[in-house]
């Protein structure tokens, strides 16, 4: 099909990543081309969270499950988990894909992005700029290797 192609587990890169005092630890498998979303949401600018999302069957919590506390307001849809120990929010269940992950690309170990693309997301009116964007609902779906060019 034209504009649709594959991405091959070997086209994915696993990362390492987790908190500053390390308690938290994690991998993800995700491109080494990272498409990364800048919300403007009151939480999103009060913590300066940038994140590019996952399909969960793409992360794994590593360490920490003990040390990890969960934050949610609103609509509480959103799992804002960070480190009890350091605070740091190393990921999260966005309310933009519960169904996945937003990881912070700022809490990877070095070495294996090649490239961060950062799109800005208006979180300010979230339930428009969720109808007018075409793909990032699927972003986080089973089937997430098909990708719209």
């Amino acid at each position: 099909m034209t504009g649709i192609f594959r991405i091959d587990r070997m086209d994915l890169v696993k990362h390492l990543g987790g908190c500053h005092c390390g308690a938290v630890r994690f991998e993800v498998w995700s491109s080494p081309d990272l498409h990364v979303f800048h919300c403007n949401c009151s939480i999103c600018t009060k913590k300066q969270n940038h994140h590019f999302i996952v399909p969960k069957s793409r992360f794994t919590l590593l360490q920490g499950v003990d040390n990890l506390t969960t934050y949610t307001f609103n609509t509480h849809v959103a799992k804002h988990t960070f480190c009890r120990t350091c605070g740091v929010q190393s990921f999260y269940s966005p309310r933009s894909n519960p169904d996945g992950y937003g990881v912070a690309p700022h809490c990877l170990d070095p070495g294996t992005v090649r490239s961060i693309m950062v799109e800005k997301f208006c979180g300010e009116h979230w339930e428009e700029s969720m109808q007018a964007h075409n793909s990032i609902k699927d972003m986080s779906k089973p089937g997430a290797d098909l990708l719209q060019k």
